[in-house]
């Protein structure tokens, strides 16, 4: 199988598991990434999401372009129909990306749509379309200048360069740097703490800052309040309450 998929808990993990070709996606190890990633947005017992990939070269760089030559009709007469290849990847539940190498191309477009990216010392980053004729579309040239520095985002996209895990901590695109050895375990501890907490509270926060983001601050604060009002009387918010004065882990139902 192109993509691997395990749950424990309240977490998945969804494994990109094409190592011989650094984990590039072919045509059905997409498809079978989409039906992953809708059956796992609507099954309530998970709460987050881990996405890395297999062996300890590649995390992802992108689609397998020997398997994805341009398809015989033009683009306008399929444009409405198609989702974007990433469209999927939207939900309001946290996705960790796990980079354990190279995350080049739509592979680092994978990460630029999670929402806490974590990578190995041996990680590096890069938008490499520029030099095969083609423009990162997949939210890659959008993201990318919205979490680092435009110079930074622009060098890396117009010249095409990798920049190292050190480099892409010190601007701000990842959170973490660890050994290769601990990122999964750093991956499901993060996960583990996120799904400890109230469901809603964190799809409520995720929904904050993704929507709210993109909104003049008046208008994000409305909306702020307006989630924080939603939350007020939900099962969750009472039992957080009831938990803290009996001294005790809360149990959260998502409700």
């Amino acid at each position: 199988m192109g993509v691997l998929f395990t749950k424990e808990g309240h977490v998945a993990t969804i494994t990109l598991n094409r190592p011989e070709q650094l984990n590039a996606l072919d045509p059905d190890s997409w498809k079978e990434f989409h039906e992953i990633l809708r059956s796992a947005k609507v099954d309530p017992e998970i709460r987050v999401l881990i996405l890395t990939g297999a062996g300890e070269k590649a995390f992802c760089t992108g689609s397998d372009l020997k398997k994805s030559m341009p398809p015989a009709t033009n683009f306008a007469s399929t444009y409405f129909e198609e989702e974007n290849l990433l469209a999927p990847m939207e939900m309001w539940k946290p996705i960790i990306c796990a980079i354990n190498g190279f995350a080049i191309g739509g592979g680092l477009e994978m990460a630029l749509a999670c929402d806490i990216r974590i990578a190995s010392e041996k990680a590096s980053f890069g938008l490499a379309e520029v030099k095969v004729g083609s423009l990162p579309g997949l939210g890659g040239t959008q993201r990318l200048i919205r979490f680092i520095p435009k110079a930074i985002a622009m060098r890396m996209l117009l010249t095409a360069d990798r920049i190292t895990a050190a480099e892409a901590y010190r601007v701000g695109l990842i959170s973490d740097i660890v050994p290769a050895d601990k990122l999964m375990e750093t991956a499901k501890a993060i996960a583990e703490k996120i799904a400890s907490n109230a469901p809603l509270s964190v799809k409520a926060a995720k929904m904050a800052v993704v929507v709210g983001g993109d909104l003049p601050v008046k208008q994000a604060s409305q909306m702020e309040y307006l989630l924080w009002g939603i939350l007020r009387d939900t099962e969750d918010r009472i039992e957080g309450r009831v938990a803290f004065a009996e001294k005790r882990p809360p149990v959260y139902k998502g409700r």
